[in-house]
């Protein structure tokens, strides 16, 4: 692509790990019982035949990272493991006391946080107490993310004899100037170690987290890093794009400052020197921001059309309903969306009076689920199509015609006799621009201040 395309579309925009995005929830939110509701219709319609998702939410950290906008909190009090786990686990109570069946799990994230600030026998009590009123999908995946610096043998051992396969090593950059500046300071060996470690247990993915667009970054850092990261040959790397979010309460900039940040084309090449580094080192690009080795599921789902996306972000195990358990965490129905109130005292106030946690929601309408479809469809397979009845969109001249200068600028191809798109591979890196374009809600109400990160 271009540079002058680059500074064209380089605008803010949502990264879609959900559609409405939750800036356009319905202001008034969610009624309780209408979410109690959605989910159990969505329990009852999925939980059989392919099973449910579960996201927990595992918010403590003992320093502050300061390219992050997750929902977290700060603290060095070990002690508050066992209260918070007790919680999330009466939260879960709560929702199978919604329903008649056994929960069948098949896919289980554990994020945060750091979800490897737990110790191995708080994490096994957790585990212990989801299945204890649950069970394991013949085809279930779970997953981790865990922090180099401080996840230990013990604590892979005991998430692996509890099912776990995946985990993701948060890494950022290998360059101790930008580390310093984003306040992660983590030497290679370290997440050296946890790889070796995590393939001696058993472990069949392996995922790094790398990001470009950090402060004081170039391109030798990128270079360098992902040779590094060549050494290991994790399974899966994220390549994101760092989203300079100031306006998210609890990210600080200790270290650096707006003028330290890669912009536009500077950015741009960051990215495009590591898609050329990947390619040569055996990984394909799946969706956006992700790469995979053509042994990972992650490849395999691409290539069946399988691949998903939610609130974890990309996965090869689709789930109707996914039930988000902890601080903040978001549960999605398909028919709606319910997100957990944000803080550690309030949420745990919350559940031990016996209430499900929410604060905020959102109902989809039938134009929601609609256009939704078409939006995974582009996240995940970079096409879509309008010819059948179930995926029909309201006023379908309008989207096309707000497509139609990006179509001449090569981003998209627009097939209408067909009725449908497929965006060119060295496009790609636009597919969050593709899909503002159906975004009935941001096109109605485009926001006065900055809500979302930059496209690109």
């Amino acid at each position: 692509m271009t540079q002058s395309l680059v500074q064209k579309y380089n605008i803010p925009g949502p990264r879609y790990t959900s559609y409405p995005t939750v800036p356009y929830w319905d202001k008034a939110g969610i009624d309780k019982q209408d979410w109690i509701q959605s989910f159990k219709t969505s329990f009852k319609e999925s939980n059989a035949s392919e099973g449910i998702s579960i996201y927990i939410h595992l918010p403590f950290c003992e320093s502050l990272c300061t390219f992050c906008a997750c929902h977290k909190h700060i603290t060095k009090r070990h002690e508050v493991e066992e209260e918070y786990i007790e919680t999330v686990l009466k939260e879960w109570k709560l929702y199978v006391a919604l329903v008649d069946e056994i929960p069948v799990v098949k896919e289980l994230h554990l994020g945060g946080g750091t979800p490897t600030f737990f110790s191995k026998e708080n994490l096994k009590y957790l585990m212990d107490g989801i299945f204890e009123i649950a069970k394991k999908h013949p085809d279930s995946e779970f997953s981790f993310e865990g922090h180099p610096s401080n996840t230990t043998k013990e604590q892979l051992q005991t998430l692996f004899n509890e099912g776990f396969t995946r985990v993701s090593f948060g890494v950022q950059d290998y360059n101790e100037k930008v580390q310093k500046a984003i306040h992660r300071i983590q030497p290679f060996t370290e997440v050296e170690q946890v790889t070796k470690w995590s393939r001696e247990i058993g472990y069949t993915s392996v995922s790094h987290d790398l990001i470009f667009g950090l402060p004081f970054q170039t391109k030798e850092n990128v270079i360098y890093t992902i040779n590094k990261t060549k050494e290991l040959q994790p399974d899966r790397i994220s390549f994101y794009s760092y989203a300079h979010v100031p306006w998210v309460k609890g990210v600080g900039q200790r270290g650096f400052n707006e003028d330290d940040l890669p912009k536009n084309d500077e950015k741009r090449e960051l990215y495009e020197i590591g898609k050329e580094l990947f390619a040569e080192l055996g990984y394909v690009e799946i969706g956006m921001d992700h790469f995979a080795l053509k042994t990972d599921t992650l490849y395999e789902a691409t290539i069946n059309k399988t691949l998903h996306r939610n609130f974890m972000g990309y996965t090869a195990n689709k789930t109707q309903l996914m039930i988000g358990l902890g601080m903040s965490a978001i549960s999605d129905s398909w028919y709606a969306f319910a997100q957990n109130v944000k803080t550690v005292k309030e949420y745990q106030k919350i559940v031990n009076e016996g209430e499900i946690p929410i604060f905020r929601g959102h109902l989809l309408s039938e134009e929601d689920r609609i256009i939704r479809k078409h939006i995974l469809n582009i996240m995940c397979h970079f096409s879509t199509s309008w010819d059948e009845k179930p995926m029909s969109i309201n006023n379908i001249e309008m989207h096309l015609d707000l497509l139609q200068e990006m179509e001449q600028d090569g981003l998209v191809i627009i097939d209408k006799k067909a009725k449908s798109l497929s965006i060119p591979e060295e496009a790609r890196p636009y597919v969050r621009n593709i899909c503002m374009a159906f975004d009935v809600h941001l096109l109605k109400n485009k926001p006065k201040t900055q809500l979302f990160s930059m496209t690109i």
